[in-house]
């Protein structure tokens, strides 16, 4: 166990961790029998995509789990991480000039940092305005100042969208373990598992539903989202929350409305970053992890719910 960090937190992240893995084992072996019983027709890709997002799952739960047991540190170590590698991978697809060199650096090298650096400190509410107030109005400065007007608000825009969602609403995860709830000393770490849980595995259901039952899409040509897989994501999110309502301070019916509230806000972002990768032309931001492309696929739903179960944490249950 992580000396600073009480016995009590060390088990519930164990057990949630043993929980996981057991969930993990049954749909593995539900999705190779599938797959197995489907072989003799040929390959079936969403099968297919559907395993290999299990392996990958595996992974990712093995070192979320780690992560949360050595605690503040590690947290924000590995988001702060996958936060830069979801920049540059949302940058990589945007249209920049050599006007744009220093709005870069910054973006890179002054603001990530600055961010990672306040939530550290626990400084919420100066992190909750670094990126969308001073960010926002000095990184077009850097750009204009360069002399090159082409294309300039989109320029400008795709910065400051990459730093929104990559850095400020990414940075919102780490973020929980700052939070101070009365009666809850210690068990701030145990609200990123909350999210990351809700939010994924409710995408997870989603997935699998929405491609063996669904029949009417929610954004046609820019997602394969349908309205049927989002019920039974809802049905699954909101059902979790419920039965993970003892890891947070809320009682268990407003562990299911906020379970709820956070998958549909990270619904409306996995189609809104589906959108941009239509725009750009792109399947991906990346290939990184295998059957899930890169760390903006696999963030987008979490990254947009992150900043809304913080202040909704913060102003309801914040000491």
């Amino acid at each position: 166990m992580i000396p600073d960090m009480p016995t009590e937190t060390s088990t519930s992240i164990v057990v949630l961790f043993g929980a996981a893995c057991a969930l993990l084992i049954v749909a593995t072996i539900a999705g190779e029998i599938l797959r197995y019983r489907l072989a003799r027709h040929g390959s079936h890709p969403t099968v297919e995509t559907y395993v290999t997002r299990l392996h990958s799952w595996w992974g990712l739960v093995f070192l979320l789990a780690i992560a949360l047991l050595v605690g503040r540190s590690g947290v924000i170590l590995l988001f702060a991480f996958a936060s830069f590698a979801a920049l540059r991978e949302f940058l990589t697809l945007t249209r920049k000039t050599k006007a744009d060199h220093w709005a870069l650096i910054a973006a890179f090298y002054v603001v990530f940092p600055v961010q990672y650096l306040l939530v550290w400190m626990g400084a919420d509410g100066l992190f909750s305005i670094f990126v969308p107030v001073y960010a926002f109005l000095i990184l077009p400065i850097l750009s204009v100042i360069r002399g090159d007007g082409r294309d300039f608000l989109s320029r400008v825009s795709e910065t400051q969208w990459g730093l929104m969602i990559c850095v400020f609403c990414a940075s919102h995860i780490p973020a929980l373990v700052t939070l101070d709830i009365e009666g809850s000393t210690g068990r701030s770490v145990l609200l990123i598992a909350f999210l990351v849980l809700v939010v994924q595995l409710g995408d997870l259901a989603e997935y699998y539903t929405g491609r063996r039952f669904g029949k009417k899409r929610l954004a046609s040509d820019l997602s394969p989202k349908t309205r049927e897989g989002v019920f039974y994501g809802t049905l699954a999110a909101t059902g979790l929350g419920l039965l993970l309502f003892w890891i947070t301070p809320f009682t268990p019916w407003a562990a299911a409305l906020i379970a709820l509230i956070i998958y549909l806000i990270g619904v409306g972002g996995s189609l809104v970053l589906s959108a941009i990768k239509h725009d750009r032309g792109v399947k991906s931001w990346g290939h990184l992890i295998p059957g899930q492309g890169g760390f903006v696929d696999q963030m987008d739903s979490v990254v947009f719910a992150a900043p809304v179960f913080f202040h909704l944490t913060r102003y309801f249950y914040g000491a």
